[in-house]
Protein backbone atom coordinates (compact mmCIF):
# COMPACT_ATOMS: atom_id res chain seq x y z
CA UNK A 1 0.00 0.00 0.00
CA UNK A 2 2.81 2.59 0.71
CA UNK A 3 4.89 1.65 -2.17
CA UNK A 4 1.43 2.24 -4.61
CA UNK A 5 1.24 6.10 -2.25
CA UNK A 6 4.57 6.64 -3.04
CA UNK A 7 4.58 5.84 -7.02
CA UNK A 8 1.09 7.97 -7.59
CA UNK A 9 3.06 10.54 -5.71
CA UNK A 10 6.11 10.55 -7.44
CA UNK A 11 4.18 10.56 -10.83
CA UNK A 12 1.93 13.56 -10.11
CA UNK A 13 -0.75 13.16 -8.08
CA UNK A 14 -1.79 14.39 -4.74
CA UNK A 15 -1.96 11.82 -1.95
CA UNK A 16 -2.83 11.71 1.57
CA UNK A 17 -3.51 8.59 3.75
CA UNK A 18 -4.31 6.99 7.31
CA UNK A 19 -3.44 4.11 8.77
CA UNK A 20 -3.17 3.62 12.70
CA UNK A 21 0.07 2.25 13.25
CA UNK A 22 3.06 2.66 10.70
CA UNK A 23 6.47 0.35 10.57
CA UNK A 24 9.54 0.47 9.67
CA UNK A 25 10.53 1.40 6.57
CA UNK A 26 6.96 2.66 5.11
CA UNK A 27 7.49 5.18 8.01
CA UNK A 28 10.50 6.82 6.61
CA UNK A 29 9.95 6.24 3.04
CA UNK A 30 6.60 8.35 3.47
CA UNK A 31 8.39 10.85 5.77
CA UNK A 32 10.77 11.68 3.10
CA UNK A 33 8.02 11.51 0.39
CA UNK A 34 5.81 14.17 2.45
CA UNK A 35 2.91 12.14 2.70
CA UNK A 36 3.26 10.86 6.43
CA UNK A 37 -0.38 11.17 7.98
CA UNK A 38 0.55 14.14 10.90
CA UNK A 39 -1.03 11.64 13.65
CA UNK A 40 -1.72 7.99 13.03
CA UNK A 41 -5.47 6.86 13.57
CA UNK A 42 -9.09 7.41 11.55
CA UNK A 43 -10.36 10.67 11.54
CA UNK A 44 -13.82 11.70 9.48
CA UNK A 45 -12.21 15.10 8.98
CA UNK A 46 -9.70 13.61 6.41
CA UNK A 47 -12.06 12.43 3.85
CA UNK A 48 -12.97 15.55 1.67
CA UNK A 49 -15.64 15.46 -1.11
CA UNK A 50 -12.06 16.92 -3.29
CA UNK A 51 -10.89 13.45 -3.46
CA UNK A 52 -10.99 11.52 -6.41
CA UNK A 53 -11.30 8.30 -5.07
CA UNK A 54 -9.67 6.45 -1.92
CA UNK A 55 -7.40 2.56 -2.34
CA UNK A 56 -8.62 1.17 0.74
CA UNK A 57 -5.93 -1.67 2.40
CA UNK A 58 -6.59 -4.69 4.60
CA UNK A 59 -5.88 -3.11 7.86
CA UNK A 60 -9.08 -0.77 8.24
CA UNK A 61 -12.41 -2.60 9.03
CA UNK A 62 -15.60 -2.12 7.15
CA UNK A 63 -16.95 0.32 10.08
CA UNK A 64 -13.70 2.59 9.63
CA UNK A 65 -14.94 5.92 10.45
CA UNK A 66 -13.07 7.46 7.06
CA UNK A 67 -14.45 4.82 5.28
CA UNK A 68 -17.84 5.45 6.30
CA UNK A 69 -17.65 9.04 5.16
CA UNK A 70 -16.06 8.32 2.03
CA UNK A 71 -19.53 6.31 1.21
CA UNK A 72 -21.65 8.86 2.47
CA UNK A 73 -20.03 11.68 -0.21
CA UNK A 74 -20.28 8.80 -2.81
CA UNK A 75 -16.30 8.88 -3.23
CA UNK A 76 -14.97 5.73 -4.94
CA UNK A 77 -13.56 3.06 -2.94
CA UNK A 78 -11.52 0.53 -4.52
CA UNK A 79 -9.18 -1.51 -3.49
CA UNK A 80 -5.69 -2.33 -4.81
CA UNK A 81 -6.14 -5.09 -6.93
CA UNK A 82 -8.81 -3.48 -8.30
CA UNK A 83 -7.00 0.11 -8.96
CA UNK A 84 -4.18 -1.74 -10.48
CA UNK A 85 -6.94 -3.37 -12.85
CA UNK A 86 -7.99 0.00 -13.81
CA UNK A 87 -4.53 1.04 -14.42
CA UNK A 88 -3.64 -2.20 -16.31
CA UNK A 89 -7.26 -1.79 -18.08
CA UNK A 90 -5.29 -1.53 -22.30
CA UNK A 91 -1.87 -3.55 -21.27
CA UNK A 92 -0.61 -6.72 -21.70
CA UNK A 93 -1.24 -8.22 -17.93
CA UNK A 94 1.09 -10.87 -16.62
CA UNK A 95 0.50 -12.49 -13.21
CA UNK A 96 2.49 -14.78 -10.92
CA UNK A 97 0.07 -16.88 -8.57
CA UNK A 98 0.47 -19.69 -6.45
CA UNK A 99 1.13 -20.83 -2.96
CA UNK A 100 4.58 -20.53 -3.13
CA UNK A 101 7.89 -19.16 -5.29
CA UNK A 102 5.92 -16.26 -7.06
CA UNK A 103 7.77 -13.29 -5.97
CA UNK A 104 10.86 -14.87 -6.86
CA UNK A 105 9.38 -15.86 -10.07
CA UNK A 106 8.12 -12.77 -10.61
CA UNK A 107 10.96 -10.97 -9.45
CA UNK A 108 13.15 -12.95 -12.25
CA UNK A 109 10.95 -11.74 -15.01
CA UNK A 110 11.48 -7.86 -13.99
CA UNK A 111 15.30 -8.92 -13.39
CA UNK A 112 15.24 -9.86 -17.25
CA UNK A 113 12.87 -7.32 -18.93
CA UNK A 114 14.93 -4.57 -17.11
CA UNK A 115 18.57 -6.06 -18.58
CA UNK A 116 16.56 -6.36 -22.16
CA UNK A 117 15.81 -2.50 -21.92
CA UNK A 118 11.68 -3.28 -22.25
CA UNK A 119 9.33 -0.54 -20.86
CA UNK A 120 6.83 -2.07 -18.19
CA UNK A 121 4.95 -1.48 -15.42
CA UNK A 122 4.90 -3.88 -11.91
CA UNK A 123 3.59 -4.59 -8.82
CA UNK A 124 6.01 -7.36 -6.37
CA UNK A 125 5.84 -8.25 -2.81
CA UNK A 126 9.30 -7.91 -2.05
CA UNK A 127 11.82 -5.31 -2.06
CA UNK A 128 14.25 -5.48 -5.20
CA UNK A 129 18.10 -5.08 -5.83
CA UNK A 130 17.81 -2.10 -8.33
CA UNK A 131 14.11 -0.86 -8.03
CA UNK A 132 12.95 2.33 -6.30
CA UNK A 133 9.78 0.50 -5.10
CA UNK A 134 8.11 -2.20 -5.51
CA UNK A 135 5.50 -0.68 -7.64
CA UNK A 136 5.78 1.02 -11.17
CA UNK A 137 2.81 2.65 -12.82
CA UNK A 138 3.35 4.21 -16.51
CA UNK A 139 2.34 4.02 -20.25
CA UNK A 140 4.12 0.74 -20.67
CA UNK A 141 2.72 -1.68 -22.42
CA UNK A 142 2.96 -4.58 -19.98
CA UNK A 143 2.54 -4.99 -17.10
CA UNK A 144 3.86 -7.85 -14.33
CA UNK A 145 1.78 -8.83 -11.27
CA UNK A 146 2.52 -11.13 -8.42
CA UNK A 147 -0.60 -12.68 -7.47
CA UNK A 148 -1.75 -12.74 -4.06
CA UNK A 149 -4.47 -15.00 -3.64
CA UNK A 150 -5.55 -13.02 -0.44
CA UNK A 151 -8.80 -11.22 0.21
CA UNK A 152 -8.98 -7.87 -1.61
CA UNK A 153 -9.99 -5.42 1.13
CA UNK A 154 -12.80 -5.77 4.11
CA UNK A 155 -15.23 -5.07 1.48
CA UNK A 156 -14.06 -6.26 -1.44
CA UNK A 157 -13.60 -9.95 -0.40
CA UNK A 158 -12.48 -12.10 -3.15
CA UNK A 159 -8.92 -12.90 -3.93
CA UNK A 160 -6.98 -10.12 -5.63
CA UNK A 161 -6.07 -12.59 -8.45
CA UNK A 162 -9.54 -12.19 -8.98
CA UNK A 163 -9.82 -9.16 -10.46
CA UNK A 164 -6.39 -8.84 -12.36
CA UNK A 165 -7.89 -10.78 -16.03
CA UNK A 166 -4.43 -11.80 -17.16
CA UNK A 167 -3.18 -12.55 -20.41
CA UNK A 168 -0.32 -14.81 -19.61
CA UNK A 169 -0.42 -16.15 -15.81
CA UNK A 170 1.58 -18.78 -14.02
CA UNK A 171 0.77 -21.11 -11.43
CA UNK A 172 3.50 -21.68 -9.17
CA UNK A 173 1.16 -24.61 -7.23
CA UNK A 174 -1.24 -25.40 -4.68
CA UNK A 175 -0.63 -25.44 -0.73
CA UNK A 176 -3.71 -24.87 1.71
CA UNK A 177 -2.79 -21.57 3.25
CA UNK A 178 -4.95 -18.50 5.34
CA UNK A 179 -7.38 -20.70 7.07
CA UNK A 180 -8.93 -17.65 8.74
CA UNK A 181 -10.08 -17.19 4.87
CA UNK A 182 -10.68 -20.28 3.35
CA UNK A 183 -11.36 -22.93 6.58
CA UNK A 184 -11.07 -26.16 3.81
CA UNK A 185 -8.31 -26.96 1.01
CA UNK A 186 -10.70 -27.69 -1.25
CA UNK A 187 -12.09 -23.85 -0.55
CA UNK A 188 -8.88 -22.40 -1.07
CA UNK A 189 -8.02 -24.67 -4.39
CA UNK A 190 -11.12 -23.76 -5.72
CA UNK A 191 -9.91 -19.66 -5.88
CA UNK A 192 -7.62 -21.02 -8.56
CA UNK A 193 -10.07 -22.70 -10.61
CA UNK A 194 -11.85 -19.32 -10.33
CA UNK A 195 -8.85 -17.37 -11.15
CA UNK A 196 -8.29 -19.28 -14.24
CA UNK A 197 -12.06 -18.82 -15.50
CA UNK A 198 -10.95 -14.82 -15.27
CA UNK A 199 -8.14 -15.25 -17.64
CA UNK A 200 -8.91 -12.92 -21.02
CA UNK A 201 -9.62 -14.92 -24.00
CA UNK A 202 -6.55 -16.09 -25.98
CA UNK A 203 -5.17 -16.09 -23.10
CA UNK A 204 -1.55 -18.17 -22.08
CA UNK A 205 -1.77 -20.78 -18.80
CA UNK A 206 1.36 -21.95 -17.18
CA UNK A 207 1.23 -24.38 -14.57
CA UNK A 208 3.73 -26.71 -12.41
CA UNK A 209 3.31 -29.95 -14.02
CA UNK A 210 4.32 -32.24 -10.98
CA UNK A 211 1.51 -30.64 -8.80
CA UNK A 212 -1.34 -33.02 -8.96
CA UNK A 213 -4.11 -31.04 -7.66
CA UNK A 214 -3.12 -28.43 -9.85
CA UNK A 215 -3.02 -30.61 -13.06
CA UNK A 216 -6.61 -31.60 -12.08
CA UNK A 217 -7.52 -28.36 -11.40
CA UNK A 218 -6.30 -27.00 -15.20
CA UNK A 219 -7.87 -29.95 -16.83
CA UNK A 220 -11.04 -29.13 -15.05
CA UNK A 221 -10.82 -25.61 -16.35
CA UNK A 222 -10.68 -27.08 -19.39
CA UNK A 223 -8.29 -24.06 -20.51
CA UNK A 224 -7.21 -24.07 -24.10
CA UNK A 225 -3.87 -23.07 -24.33
CA UNK A 226 -1.92 -24.18 -20.80
CA UNK A 227 1.47 -24.94 -21.14
CA UNK A 228 3.10 -27.52 -18.46
CA UNK A 229 6.75 -26.75 -16.33
CA UNK A 230 8.89 -28.56 -14.26
CA UNK A 231 12.31 -27.29 -13.52
CA UNK A 232 15.69 -26.19 -15.10
CA UNK A 233 18.79 -28.99 -14.92
CA UNK A 234 22.16 -28.16 -13.57
CA UNK A 235 25.54 -30.00 -13.91
CA UNK A 236 27.74 -31.34 -10.96
CA UNK A 237 28.81 -27.53 -10.32
CA UNK A 238 25.50 -26.36 -10.25
CA UNK A 239 25.60 -24.63 -13.40
CA UNK A 240 22.04 -24.52 -15.57
CA UNK A 241 22.49 -26.88 -18.93
CA UNK A 242 19.98 -25.38 -21.25
CA UNK A 243 20.31 -25.52 -25.10
CA UNK A 244 23.31 -27.75 -24.26
CA UNK A 245 25.25 -24.48 -23.06
CA UNK A 246 26.02 -23.91 -19.42
CA UNK A 247 25.55 -21.00 -17.17
CA UNK A 248 26.45 -20.13 -13.84
CA UNK A 249 23.38 -18.72 -11.23
CA UNK A 250 24.14 -16.72 -8.16
CA UNK A 251 20.51 -18.30 -6.40
CA UNK A 252 20.55 -22.17 -4.77
CA UNK A 253 17.94 -24.47 -4.29
CA UNK A 254 16.16 -26.82 -6.82
CA UNK A 255 12.77 -24.84 -5.97
CA UNK A 256 14.15 -21.84 -7.44
CA UNK A 257 15.50 -23.70 -10.41
CA UNK A 258 11.57 -24.59 -10.96
CA UNK A 259 10.55 -20.96 -10.46
CA UNK A 260 13.61 -19.79 -13.11
CA UNK A 261 11.74 -22.37 -15.74
CA UNK A 262 8.46 -20.64 -15.42
CA UNK A 263 9.93 -17.33 -15.83
CA UNK A 264 11.44 -18.47 -18.61
CA UNK A 265 8.41 -19.44 -20.26
CA UNK A 266 6.81 -15.95 -19.32
CA UNK A 267 9.33 -14.07 -21.07
CA UNK A 268 9.72 -16.67 -24.23
CA UNK A 269 5.77 -14.84 -24.46
CA UNK A 270 7.02 -11.28 -24.28
CA UNK A 271 9.30 -12.13 -27.09
CA UNK A 272 12.88 -13.17 -25.20
CA UNK A 273 14.37 -15.92 -26.01
CA UNK A 274 15.77 -18.83 -23.83
CA UNK A 275 19.59 -18.35 -24.55
CA UNK A 276 18.46 -14.29 -24.05
CA UNK A 277 16.91 -15.30 -20.53
CA UNK A 278 19.62 -17.16 -19.03
CA UNK A 279 22.65 -14.55 -20.23
CA UNK A 280 20.32 -12.35 -18.30
CA UNK A 281 19.31 -14.37 -15.00
CA UNK A 282 23.12 -15.01 -14.05
CA UNK A 283 23.50 -12.24 -11.64
CA UNK A 284 19.67 -12.08 -10.22
CA UNK A 285 20.55 -12.63 -6.65
CA UNK A 286 16.44 -13.18 -5.53
CA UNK A 287 14.22 -10.83 -3.88
CA UNK A 288 14.51 -9.78 -0.34
CA UNK A 289 14.30 -12.35 2.03
CA UNK A 290 13.59 -14.88 -0.03
CA UNK A 291 16.77 -17.18 0.87
CA UNK A 292 18.46 -14.39 0.55
CA UNK A 293 22.19 -14.41 2.10
CA UNK A 294 22.48 -13.15 5.65
CA UNK A 295 26.21 -13.30 6.24
CA UNK A 296 28.79 -16.14 6.09
CA UNK A 297 32.34 -17.36 6.70
CA UNK A 298 34.36 -20.23 6.04
CA UNK A 299 32.26 -22.19 8.60
CA UNK A 300 28.81 -21.65 7.43
CA UNK A 301 26.12 -19.55 5.74
CA UNK A 302 23.05 -17.79 6.98
CA UNK A 303 20.13 -17.46 4.85
CA UNK A 304 16.91 -15.58 5.90
CA UNK A 305 13.81 -16.72 3.99
CA UNK A 306 9.86 -15.64 4.06
CA UNK A 307 8.61 -18.67 4.33
CA UNK A 308 5.52 -19.46 6.47
CA UNK A 309 3.11 -21.67 5.55
CA UNK A 310 3.82 -25.61 5.55
CA UNK A 311 4.60 -26.05 1.96
CA UNK A 312 6.97 -23.21 1.89
CA UNK A 313 8.75 -24.06 5.07
CA UNK A 314 9.11 -27.71 3.67
CA UNK A 315 10.68 -26.74 0.21
CA UNK A 316 12.74 -24.53 1.82
CA UNK A 317 14.22 -26.48 4.59
CA UNK A 318 14.45 -29.13 1.95
CA UNK A 319 16.33 -27.39 -1.04
CA UNK A 320 18.72 -25.42 1.25
CA UNK A 321 19.62 -29.24 2.81
CA UNK A 322 20.12 -30.60 -0.61
CA UNK A 323 21.85 -27.64 -2.18
CA UNK A 324 24.67 -28.13 0.58
CA UNK A 325 25.01 -31.63 0.50
CA UNK A 326 26.69 -32.91 3.98
CA UNK A 327 26.43 -29.85 5.77
CA UNK A 328 24.64 -29.67 8.83
CA UNK A 329 21.84 -27.68 9.13
CA UNK A 330 19.92 -25.59 11.81
CA UNK A 331 16.17 -24.37 10.72
CA UNK A 332 14.55 -21.57 12.78
CA UNK A 333 11.02 -20.91 11.70
CA UNK A 334 9.33 -18.26 13.58
CA UNK A 335 5.37 -18.74 13.85
CA UNK A 336 3.65 -14.96 13.03
CA UNK A 337 0.28 -15.77 10.76
CA UNK A 338 -2.92 -16.06 11.76
CA UNK A 339 -2.91 -20.05 10.27
CA UNK A 340 0.89 -20.67 11.46
CA UNK A 341 -0.48 -19.55 15.31
CA UNK A 342 -3.49 -21.72 14.91
CA UNK A 343 -4.03 -24.83 16.89
CA UNK A 344 -6.04 -26.45 14.72
CA UNK A 345 -3.78 -25.49 11.41
CA UNK A 346 -0.61 -26.57 13.20
CA UNK A 347 -0.53 -29.72 12.48
CA UNK A 348 -0.14 -29.61 9.08
CA UNK A 349 3.62 -28.57 10.09
CA UNK A 350 4.10 -31.88 10.61
CA UNK A 351 7.44 -33.73 9.24
CA UNK A 352 8.54 -30.05 7.30
CA UNK A 353 11.74 -29.70 9.15
CA UNK A 354 12.93 -33.27 8.94
CA UNK A 355 15.83 -32.51 6.60
CA UNK A 356 17.32 -30.22 8.97
CA UNK A 357 19.61 -31.44 11.57
CA UNK A 358 18.25 -29.48 14.64
CA UNK A 359 15.41 -26.98 14.60
CA UNK A 360 13.84 -24.44 16.33
CA UNK A 361 10.41 -22.78 16.72
CA UNK A 362 9.61 -19.42 17.76
CA UNK A 363 6.87 -17.73 18.57
CA UNK A 364 6.01 -14.14 20.18
CA UNK A 365 3.27 -14.41 22.65
CA UNK A 366 2.41 -10.78 22.34
CA UNK A 367 1.87 -11.37 18.76
CA UNK A 368 -0.56 -14.05 20.28
CA UNK A 369 -2.08 -11.53 22.30
CA UNK A 370 -2.48 -8.80 19.58
CA UNK A 371 -4.30 -11.50 17.29
CA UNK A 372 -6.89 -12.70 20.69
CA UNK A 373 -5.38 -16.33 19.69
CA UNK A 374 -4.98 -18.69 23.23
CA UNK A 375 -1.25 -19.36 24.17
CA UNK A 376 0.65 -22.65 22.49
CA UNK A 377 1.93 -25.47 24.61
CA UNK A 378 5.52 -26.72 23.78
CA UNK A 379 4.42 -30.36 23.98
CA UNK A 380 1.24 -30.15 21.55
CA UNK A 381 4.34 -27.72 19.39
CA UNK A 382 6.95 -30.20 19.47
CA UNK A 383 4.64 -33.15 19.16
CA UNK A 384 2.86 -31.44 15.60
CA UNK A 385 6.06 -30.46 13.95
CA UNK A 386 7.45 -34.35 14.63
CA UNK A 387 11.53 -33.07 14.50
CA UNK A 388 13.06 -35.36 16.80
CA UNK A 389 15.42 -32.24 17.79
CA UNK A 390 12.94 -29.65 17.84
CA UNK A 391 13.55 -26.64 20.70
CA UNK A 392 10.73 -24.16 21.42
CA UNK A 393 11.50 -20.46 22.41
CA UNK A 394 9.41 -17.17 23.02
CA UNK A 395 12.08 -14.59 24.07
CA UNK A 396 14.14 -13.32 20.76
CA UNK A 397 17.26 -12.66 23.16
CA UNK A 398 17.31 -16.70 24.31
CA UNK A 399 16.86 -17.97 20.85
CA UNK A 400 19.84 -15.43 19.56
CA UNK A 401 21.79 -16.85 22.33
CA UNK A 402 20.96 -20.44 21.13
CA UNK A 403 21.79 -20.19 17.83
CA UNK A 404 24.86 -18.86 18.83
CA UNK A 405 26.03 -21.44 20.74
CA UNK A 406 28.80 -23.51 19.80
CA UNK A 407 27.22 -26.45 19.49
CA UNK A 408 26.10 -25.38 16.30
CA UNK A 409 29.34 -23.04 15.43
CA UNK A 410 29.65 -25.89 12.26
CA UNK A 411 25.96 -25.59 11.29
CA UNK A 412 24.85 -23.72 8.38
CA UNK A 413 21.54 -21.46 9.54
CA UNK A 414 17.99 -21.26 7.96
CA UNK A 415 16.21 -18.60 9.30
CA UNK A 416 12.73 -18.71 8.43
CA UNK A 417 9.17 -16.03 8.96
CA UNK A 418 6.93 -13.63 7.61
CA UNK A 419 7.68 -11.15 10.67
CA UNK A 420 11.24 -10.28 12.28
CA UNK A 421 11.92 -13.06 15.01
CA UNK A 422 11.03 -9.66 17.07
CA UNK A 423 13.86 -7.24 15.53
CA UNK A 424 16.43 -10.05 16.67
CA UNK A 425 19.71 -9.59 15.17
CA UNK A 426 20.47 -12.15 12.55
CA UNK A 427 23.85 -12.23 11.58
CA UNK A 428 25.53 -15.18 13.26
CA UNK A 429 28.93 -14.87 11.15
Amino acid sequence: MHNIALELKAIGHDISGSDDEIYEPSLTRLKKAGILPEKFGWYPENISQELDFIILGMHAKADNPELVRANAFGIPVYSYPEFIYRHAFDKKRVVIAGSHGKTTTTAMILHVLKKKGLEFDYLVGAQLDDFDRMVKLSNAPVIVIEGDEYLSSPIDRVPKIHHYKPHISVITGIAWDHMNVFPTFENYAEQFLIFIRTMEANSHLIYFKPDQVLCDIVEKSKHPDAEPYESLEINDKKDVVFDDKTYPISIIGNHNLRNMQAAMLVCKKLGINGSEFMAAIEDFKGASKRLQKVSGNDKRVVYLDFAHAPSKVKATTDAFKQWYGNKKLLAVLELHTFSSLNKDFIPQYAATLNSADAAIVFFNEHTLKMKSMPPLDEVFLMASFGHQHLEVFTDEKKLRDRIADNEFGDHNILLMTSGNFNKMEMDFS
